[in-house]
């Protein structure tokens, strides 16, 4: 695979990358620079806001979500870069000192947002992670906030199996990708571990192919695993980053990868925090925009 960085730009904790494909328009963010990305058509937009910012996605009304630490906003696009205009919608965890982390929406196009305990500082520098208080939360279209887990670490990775019945999620500090079941009423069932153990980093973001595969990013690990629908590794794809952080299949067809990297301080690879693509050879699963 050829890797290839979009630009120049280095993102010092790129994240969360979604394709929006009404658009063709590619969303991240950049969660210790705060800033809310979008390329669409060769044009670059970002948008400055007040908070660390995990998440940015377009909703069917016509503007987007972001999810910042004191609760997820309504952002309209056409606001200005550096005055953003930003409108409350809910507060998913209010949990003190914590911080909104994953964030994707399911196929009814509700909100699943992971937390954890805030490791930003002002700078955008490091904070010691010393207490499992993130937690689990849907949102729903009329901003109805549903809790189905908590005492989590570091909740990455949200995806769904076919049938809608199954999660997919990763906490990063037990290093591990789980699996829940989703019950009935829409509460989650007990985890269990799904994902081959490997060496190759922590589990952060992952994206889910058309056969079922899921593609997850390894922090640390300069690489992405993909796994099998049963959990075991299928192969390793290098990377030209020490510390990919997620990726979303993307394009006309959905067979190219887009992978978000950071750059934390003193990182020496000169693509560390750049924005990959490459032509995967098999096509991915259509991210879904927020239904409000």
């Amino acid at each position: 695979m050829q890797w290839q960085p979009l630009s120049e730009q280095r993102f010092m904790l790129a994240e969360g990358p979604f394709w929006d494909g009404p658009t063709q328009a590619l969303y991240w963010v950049d969660i210790a620079a705060r800033l809310a990305c979008r390329l669409s058509g060769g044009r670059y937009q970002q948008w400055q806001l007040p908070e660390a910012v995990s998440a940015f996605i377009p909703c069917e009304r016509g503007d987007a979500l972001v999810t910042l630490a004191s609760g997820v906003y309504r952002l309209d696009l056409d606001s200005p870069s550096q005055q953003p205009a930003l409108s409350l919608f809910c507060v998913a965890d209010p949990v003190s000192g914590n911080r909104a982390n994953e964030a994707r929406c399911d196929t009814r196009g509700r909100l699943w947002l992971g937390s954890m305990q805030n490791n930003l500082a002002a700078d955008g520098g490091d904070l010691p992670i010393n207490r499992r208080s993130g937690g689990l939360f849907r949102v729903d279209p009329d901003a109805h906030v549903t809790p189905l887990l908590e005492g989590q670490g570091i909740v990455n990775t949200l995806l769904w199996d076919a049938t809608g019945t199954q999660l997919y999620c990763a906490d990063s500090l037990d290093g591990q990708l789980y699996r829940y079941a989703i019950e009935a009423d829409g509460s989650l069932g007990m985890r269990s571990p799904w994902a081959q153990p490997s060496s190759r980093g922590v589990p952060d973001g992952s994206a889910m192919d058309s056969q079922g595969y899921v593609w997850n990013a390894r922090w640390d690990g300069h690489c992405l695993i993909r796994y099998a629908p049963d959990g075991t590794l299928d192969r390793v794809i290098e990377l030209p980053v020490r510390y990919p952080t997620s990726c979303v299949f993307g394009g006309a067809d959905l067979s190219t990868l887009y992978v978000t990297s950071a750059r934390p301080a003193g990182s020496g690879a000169a693509l560390d925090g750049a924005l990959l693509s490459a032509d995967v050879g098999v096509k991915g699963l259509a991210c879904q925009r927020f239904a409000g």
